[in-house]
């Protein structure tokens, strides 16, 4: 085994204290979607339920047929949902699952940057740093522009009134078609009011639109990737909050049939199961011939193994985030005096941002411009009182809320953050007695930290950031720019399918903002990068005469550029893994002329269990002159799953990497094909040896295909040694399956007595100070596609084993608490508050319990019991207040 000590060490010190605890998307009550085997009319299956269901949304779509139901009575509705499942022509029922608005990072924003980038439009030539990473720029000076192409954004909305997104929404418009799914206040568990009205009041959409499509024929100058394409706005968001599949569900289908050519969301959450249903009914777009970009997720830092969906469907392409060559940033205008001298800075506000008219000198935590942990303990007492000054502290280690409290500890008002890396951030620190934050450039606080270690005084003067201007600058990113971004998720799923495909810059965007909001601003995020690689469909639509999927998600595997793993600035002498570059960075124009065509996009070989060592892809030259092929293979980082410490659960970003490489043959290795014709070319893998399989280790790679016509393509690869079977998915320790208090979520010992609110009365809020509900704490360290939880009655507890209804895999049990089984889950910490109901609608009696738990294995079957890994919780009581009189009721539920 060949192993990159060296490097290992240059990982290791960013995996301490990283340990990521993902949750999974939290399930809305007593909310169902129904999939129908047939079409049927809603109204009548509805008033079929008995009165016992309202209808959510009717989701009946040439690829979708069904509705989703809020049942009435919750207490019962598992129940109720089990029967409607056994109804004739049902062919499904799943849970509302509630998706939040990806994490992405602000780092500034502002209208500053339309002086620059309209003078950057009169030069002539596309020279958007992003454009020129991807090859769009050729495009742009083809006059190539994406013209006749439907774009569909499922997302916050757009402010289409913004001068650079055409200033109007309907025919004729830049923003032609869309709808409003949900109303401005919708949060996720209200009720939608829908309108026509797709205007963006969070920003997220009106960034990703931009990025497609921003016009250079307008005052503002921002550049889309392909300004000529029709936008289609689909809000699935209000002003704040999250949003349920169902409404996700629609706003595809809606968009499918409203004749979309691509379809794109920068929206998910951890799955890595293909069967989920979003990312099911988005594999049917696919498959009805419309391509279907999704973003691979923002959850690096969970390590490999952490797919998203529903860009973890089944011929979905998951777009992979890689980081800007340059970094743009939007500074509001100030000054500074050192020793005197007058000199001017920019900077970027934060929350709190009372900085109108703040004249004070800087004062640093410390003079060492290297310190990670600058301003991460509390301050020594010889600190002075900091309320006359504006404290400078680096960015690094411990939380901007942890350093600002330090810093306020001593008397501090104002606080000054410089960044440790190119750039700067929207730096948030709710800390009471905090009047300002905000955030200079690593290099300007550096210069300050020098003057002040010198004995010098730095005196900020400061306006309100509303009233001081602003202006943009650049500087090449000469950190990460190339790279694949931190911050983006790895594959594969958890049945081995590749993911992501491929990648385009997604850190450091500069795009347009909603105009309440500031017009332009600099975001972060895989939601950065996937319009551009809708844009880039656009592109090759016009140019290649097709929208065919498979086709075009084919190309650009092929033609895109993988490159190294890099960390800290550092880059491994090793190409970064499959599971997080997917083919690499896009290289569009050569995808747009490519002749050499493969039949697929990837190869997975899967783990040792199911091993698919033989398979075949087809090479078409579709030139007019006859190519020599000859094929090789070029190894790229295996990543270990597990630390070496035998852990059971993924290690936190960056695992462990080695240089152990698959071993590949072909027939035949080097050939001709004349043109217009075909070769079926056979792989045969043999996996690294001498790996530890029980780490689970994913190796990856990709296949060179060089041609004498000087074509130079790839094909990427994985697999994993070791059985996914066999790796553990819920340990039995009370550390991962544990019982907490809802009220403040400290996990109890044994024998701990809960009082409950009378039967269906929990959302009673007469009885909020009265009650004590237990709080099943459940911590998967792998995915597992059925999550169940039996409620098993004590000897003690006669009146609770007078009601055992079955035993299930040898434990007797009262059923399942209410919102379980879960299905298609992630890893991460599942939390299920329980009022005593169970999943057949009725109460457990008062009583001594425990919860059994069970988790699937990884390719498990589900009917055996061996196929589950378990463990228990200590045991507890329940019992319950007793119920109100009927006479002591009042209209608005308090007694």
């Amino acid at each position: 085994m060949v192993r990159l000590d060296w490097a290992t060490a240059l990982l290791a010190f960013t995996a301490v204290a990283r340990a990521v605890t993902p949750h999974a998307p939290s399930l809305v009550p007593g909310a169902y979607i129904v999939e129908y085997e047939e079409d049927q009319d809603t109204s009548a299956f509805v008033n079929n339920l008995g009165g016992k269901a309202s209808l959510r949304k009717d989701l009946r779509f040439k690829l979708f047929k069904g509705a989703s139901i809020q049942f009435k009575d919750t207490k019962n509705a598992d129940k109720m949902a089990m029967k409607v499942a056994q109804m004739p022509k049902i062919k499904a029922v799943y849970p509302v699952r509630r998706y939040s608005v990806p994490h992405h990072v602000v780092h500034s924003k502002g209208n500053a940057a339309a002086e620059v980038l309209a003078k950057r439009q009169s030069e002539g030539n596309d020279t958007f740093s992003t454009h020129v990473m991807t090859q769009v720029n050729k495009f742009r000076d083809a006059g190539i522009t994406g013209k006749g192409v439907k774009v569909a954004v499922i997302d916050t909305g757009v402010d289409y009134l913004h001068p650079a997104l055409g200033g109007c929404f309907g025919p004729d418009c830049l923003v032609a078609f869309g709808t409003d799914l949900v109303g401005d206040d919708f949060n996720g568990s209200n009720t939608p009011v829908p309108d026509d009205d797709p205007l963006d009041c969070q920003g997220h959409g009106t960034h990703v639109s931009g990025i497609i499509a921003a016009q250079i024929d307008n005052p503002f100058g921002i550049l889309g990737a392909a300004t000529d394409v029709t936008l289609g706005s689909y809000r699935v968001f209000g002003c704040n909050g999250d949003t349920p599949n169902d409404v996700l569900i629609a706003a595809y289908n809606m968009a499918y049939e409203d004749g979309s050519d691509i379809i794109t969301a920068s929206i998910g959450g951890p799955s890595g199961w293909s069967e989920d249903p979003w990312a099911a009914v988005v594999t049917r777009i696919v498959e009805n011939g419309v391509p279907c970009v999704v973003s691979a997720g923002n959850d690096g830092a969970a390590g490999i193994f952490y797919a998203s969906t529903a860009a973890n469907g089944k011929k979905v392409t998951a777009i992979a985030s890689i980081d800007n060559s340059v970094t743009p940033t939007l500074l509001t205008n100030a000054t500074y005096a050192l020793n005197g001298t007058q000199k001017s800075f920019g900077w970027t506000a934060g929350e709190p941002g009372s900085w109108d008219n703040v004249n004070l000198p800087l004062w640093a935590v410390g003079f060492d411009t290297t310190d990670p942990a600058n301003g991460c303990e509390p301050l020594p007492d010889s600190t002075p009182d900091l309320s006359g000054h504006i404290v400078l502290i680096r960015r690094g280690s411990c939380t901007f809320v942890e350093k600002a409290s330090f810093a306020v500890a001593k008397g501090a008002k104002y606080v000054m953050f410089y960044n440790n890396v190119d750039g700067t951030v929207s730096v948030a620190a709710d800390v009471e007695g905090l009047a300002g934050v905000g955030m200079v450039s690593a290099k300007q606080g550096e210069e300050w930290v020098h003057a002040l270690e010198a004995g010098a005084e730095v005196v900020l003067h400061l306006k309100d950031p509303r009233k001081a201007g602003q202006f943009l600058t650049t500087a090449p990113n000469t950190a990460t720019g190339g790279f694949m971004s931190d911050y983006t998720s790895w594959g594969p799923t958890w049945e081995i399918e590749v993911k992501p495909q491929f990648g385009t810059p997604g850190g450091l965007i500069l795009s347009t903002y909603p105009r309440a909001l500031g017009s332009y601003a600099v975001l972060s995020g895989t939601s950065m990068a996937c319009p551009l690689a809708a844009a880039i469909y656009a592109l090759l639509i016009n140019v290649r005469g097709t929208k065919d999927p498979k086709t075009l998600e084919n190309i650009l595997s092929s033609t895109a550029h993988p490159n190294l793993f890099r960390l800290g600035g550092e880059s491994l002498p090793l190409l970064a893994p499959v599971p997080q570059q997917g083919g690499g960075l896009i290289q569009a124009w050569d995808a747009a002329h490519v002749t050499t065509l493969l039949s697929v996009s990837s190869l997975s070989f899967n783990d040792t269990d199911h091993f698919d060592g033989v398979q075949k892809f087809t090479i078409s030259n579709t030139g007019d002159k006859a190519v020599t092929y000859s094929l090789s293979n070029v190894g790229a980082a295996t990543a270990y799953t597990f630390d070496d410490g035998r852990s059971n659960t993924p290690a936190p970003f960056p695992s462990e990497l080695t240089a152990d490489f698959a071993s590949l043959s072909f027939f035949p290795n080097k050939f001709t094909i004349p043109a217009g014709k075909r070769k079926i070319i056979t792989v045969t893998a043999t996996p690294p040896k001498g790996l530890d399989a029980g780490r689970l280790p994913v190796y990856s790679g990709y296949i060179a295909i060089n041609g004498s016509d000087s074509s130079a393509l790839s094909l990427p690869y994985l697999g994993v040694v070791g059985s996914m079977h066999q790796a553990v998915v819920l340990e039995s320790d009370g550390a991962h399956v544990s019982l907490a208090s809802d009220d403040n979520n400290a996990i109890v010992p044994g024998n701990t007595t809960f009082v409950l609110p009378p039967p269906g009365l929990a959302g009673d809020i007469s009885y909020a100070n009265r009650t004590e509900l237990p709080k099943l704490v459940v911590d998967l360290v792998m995915g597992s596609a059925l999550l169940r939880a039996d409620v098993v009655p004590l000897s003690n507890s006669t009146a609770a084993a007078s009601r055992v209804a079955d035993t299930i895999f040898g434990s007797q049990t009262l059923g399942q608490p209410y919102g379980l089984p879960a299905q298609y889950n992630p890893r991460g910490v599942f939390e299920y508050r329980w009022d005593g109901r169970l999943d057949d609608g009725s109460y457990a009696p008062a009583g001594r319990y425990r919860f059994a738990v069970r988790a699937l294995r990884i390719f498990g079957n589900a009917k055996l019991p061996t196929e589950y890994d378990s463990a228990e919780t200590v045991d507890f009581t329940i019992k319950y207040l007793p119920a109100p009189s009927a006479k002591f009721r009042r209209l608005d539920g308090v007694y």
